[in-house]
């Protein structure tokens, strides 16, 4: 058993700064208020921009009047879709993804044709000052033609549902194969179903033949909100030369320049991007609500306009997750072994498509070595909200489906939960259902911790209290990065990267190029560049940026060290192979007695070759996964049905903790945002598709006093694809925890919840089911 210690890192390899704790550099700015964040923009002459919004779910939209709007004094524009440029909205081209994605994004920040929820942007309006605004936006007269809306995925797959989209293809669409003929094709584009995966493996009717035990479930789940405290917010200024600049909120600041570009039919290079603080998006500010519109009140008005959200707006008119339905089918043999797999998963898009049905598919099963399986993913539009990313976007959902059924699969073999686990844990080089190998992970070694740990080894008693596990998995992006390193003659170094901080990353780059320069993290002056400033770098969003932008880092910080090395050769005139860095300081291999410090040779850079500065571009491969298991107990009171958590603890890989402090931070994030999607967290809608609970008063969040303390214990084992090992840690802490709470809950009172959220209503329904009341 495990010497308990609150947060452990069981660690793989020590080094003098990576695994350190040290104080974040933006910390100060943002507990004094000195931080900018996206509305804190303000600029001279700036006008305030308003939204109009539709009142209905699903409507034709016949007509816009802006007229009486524009006559109000104070009022400088009215823009609508028909101010798009027509190269933002062609979709003439449905096998071009690129122009058929960007058509639907277009409509998705300004309704074209039609309204496709309720809160769906129909027009803005900039004014003198927010109350202006407002009042102008009350004179637009849209006339509607209300149409019947459709509100789950369920009722979007029948053959006689109302339809979103007159034209949508999915990738299995007979338009889209080779020769097809989109006018000769059209009714199958007359449907709601817009994409549709595939993946087999091995021989899965012969798996379910060969199988002692069969488990087959069915879970539900409703679309939630990340739950970020910042609403979104931008300000743009259109200038009298044709360039636009835009202060944003964001987890791109390349994504606002690139898509806000793409809409306004404009170079990239027009556009300068400039990223603010940004208070938490967890996935949901990776595309664009209000940057574009801004742009297109501050062209029309000449001037800079802000536009900022309310929070109903948010819950509106911005992405939650999907909502799911989801069937799984697993078979095992009498000595434990899972042989056979099938799942179907069907996620609800929202307005548009775009789901994040394939990584829910994809990380389903992603740890398990399974040799026959079958697995179906769709997904579906509807009329609600398009559907934004919100932490290992798909996967919390399929694990919740997986992992309660592995239990019962469990139960019905009589093994321990964490054994069987163990048994059919995928090893490197396996096959997944989904096709790529399996590489280099501690699964084995994360659920040998769990096992170990005095939690799981304390023996729970009490009435009504259970103890569940589950594991989840998440595959980790990667993508391009940039970063420019530059030494100042203090012997500081004022390192640049276009990586927009949401979970302390500013810290983690500065340790990488502390590392490597043997200097003081405190020596490095981190921030984050605006897109005139850096090299291409995508999204702060898939547990990416302290692998990618970690090793733009580490190869800035690289090409910063070989020209201290030059430098130092050429002021001892010899070559620089027969100089040797190590902790910042610079010496002759054979002549200890030649012997410069890293400040002594910034203080001379000047007089020895010019400015030293290093810069990296990159696109690695192998972020390398991420593996959770998580263990809690849960106490049920039966009267209420109210659910209560006793005691939490999370195990993860990650590879090498860089900040050892803000790895046990993300993981109890996530978890603390699991224990809301579990027990309390959806959007509520009535049949006409509004929005009953669009304020954080009815969106029911756990706070701190609905929680314990979560104990973590970061296992690592490092990925061979990074410098230091690291594997990305902020997505897969969510995944974990519906499935481990519904398998504490039926172990306290003997029901299987497959419902999410697991509210106290849910859980007294269940109980008076099996109480036959």
């Amino acid at each position: 058993m495990l010497e308990y210690k609150p947060n452990m890192v069981l660690s793989n390899e020590e080094f003098n700064v990576i695994g350190t704790n040290p104080i974040r550099h933006d910390g100060a700015d943002k507990v004094t208020g000195r931080a900018k964040y996206g509305a804190d923009t303000k600029l001279a002459g700036m006008l305030y921009g308003k939204i109009l919004r539709s009142p209905h779910a699903h409507a034709i939209i016949k007509s816009i009047d802006a007229s009486a709007a524009e006559a109000i004094p104070g009022v400088y524009a009215v823009v609508t879709s028909a101010d798009w440029p027509e190269t933002s909205i062609k979709l003439t081209d449905l096998a071009d993804g690129a122009i058929h994605n960007l058509g639907f994004l277009s409509m998705n920040v300004l309704a074209r044709g039609k309204a496709l929820y309720k809160g769906h942007a129909v027009a803005a309006v900039a004014a003198v000052s927010p109350h202006a605004a407002e009042e102008a936006m009350a004179k637009i007269k849209v006339d509607y033609e209300v149409l019947k809306p459709v509100l789950s995925a369920e009722e979007a797959m029948k053959p006689d549902a109302p339809i979103l989209h007159e034209r949508l293809a999915s990738v299995s669409s007979p338009a889209l194969r080779p020769g097809g003929i989109l006018e000769e094709n059209a009714e199958s584009m007359r449907t709601n179903i817009a994409n549709e995966f595939e993946f087999k493996l091995g021989d899965v009717e012969q798996g379910f033949k060969d199988a002692d035990f069969i488990v087959e479930k069915e879970t539900t789940t409703q679309a939630v909100h990340q739950g970020y405290i910042e609403p979104q917010a931008a300000v743009a200024q259109w200038q009298t030369d044709g360039k636009l600049t835009i202060w944003s909120s964001s987890q791109g600041q390349f994504t606002v320049r690139d898509q806000t570009a793409r809409f306004l039919g404009i170079r990239v290079s027009d556009v300068k991007a400039i990223p603010m603080e940004i208070g938490g998006g967890f996935g949901a500010k990776g595309i664009v609500y209000v940057e574009p519109i801004a742009a297109l009140l501050s062209r029309k008005s000449g001037r800079a306009v802000k536009v900022q959200l309310t929070r109903p707006e948010v819950f509106e008119g911005t992405g939650p997750t999907s909502g799911t339905k989801i069937k799984v089918k697993l078979g095992a043999t009498k000595d434990g072994k899972l042989i056979a797999a099938e799942a179907e998963l069907v996620y609800e898009a929202g307005a548009f498509p775009g789901s994040p049905v394939g990584a829910g598919i994809q990380c389903m099963m992603g740890q398990y070595d399974i040799p026959n399986g079958h697995l179906v993913a769709i997904d579906v539009v509807i009329n609600r909200p398009k559907a934004a990313a919100y932490r290992a976007p798909g996967a919390p959902a399929s694990a919740f489906c997986m992992e309660t059924a592995m239990d019962e699969l469990a139960e019905k073999l009589g093994m321990d939960p964490l054994e069987f686990r163990l048994m059919n844990s995928a090893k490197e080089g396996v096959r997944r259902v989904t096709g790529p190998m399996t590489p280099k992970v501690g699964y084995i070694e994360t659920l040998q911790a769990a096992k170990d740990h005095q939690h799981y080894n304390t023996k729970l008693e009490g009435k009504h209290r259970g103890r569940g596990i589950a594991s989840g998995w998440w595959a980790n992006n990667s993508g391009p990065s940039s970063a420019v390193a530059v030494v100042n003659s203090d012997g500081t170094v004022s390192l640049t990267e276009g990586s927009p901080d949401i979970g302390g990353s500013r810290a983690a780059m500065a340790m990488h190029v502390a590392e490597v320069l043997g200097i003081p993290v405190t020596d490095i002056k981190p921030q984050v560049g605006d897109t005139d400033s850096i090299g291409f770098t995508s999204n702060t969003g898939g547990s990416s940026v302290t692998f990618k932008t970690g090793w733009a880092c580490y190869q800035a910080a690289q090409s910063v060290k070989k020209q201290m090395a030059e430098r130092a050769a050429k002021i001892w005139e010899i070559p620089e192979a027969d100089v040797e860095y190590k902790d910042a300081i610079l010496q002759h291999k054979s002549d200890p007695e030649l012997k410069l410090t890293f400040k002594q040779i910034a203080g001379r850079m000047i007089p020895t070759g010019g400015p030293i500065v290093g810069s990296a571009g990159v696109n690695p491969p192998g972020p390398g996964p991420s593996i959770a298991v998580h263990v809690v107990d849960v106490e049920v009171d039966t009267d209420t049905g109210k659910v209560e958590i006793l005691r939490y603890t999370a195990v993860q890989d990650a590879g090498k903790a860089i900040h050892p402090a803000y790895v046990e931070g993300q993981i109890q994030g996530g978890v603390v945002q699991g224990i809301g999607w579990a027990l309390n967290e959806e959007y509520v809608y009535n049949d006409d598709g509004a929005m009953l609970n669009t304020s954080f008063l009815d969106y029911r969040m756990p706070t701190a006093l609905d929680l314990p303390m979560i104990d973590t214990v970061i296992v690592e084992i490092a990925n061979p694809m990074h410098p230091y090992g690291v594997r990305g840690v902020g997505e897969v802490p969510i995944v974990p925890p519906m499935a481990a709470i519904s398998n504490a809950i039926y172990a306290a009172i003997g029901v299987r919840m497959n419902d999410l959220p697991m509210s106290p209503d849910k859980v007294l329904e269940a109980l008076w089911a099996k109480e036959g009341k």
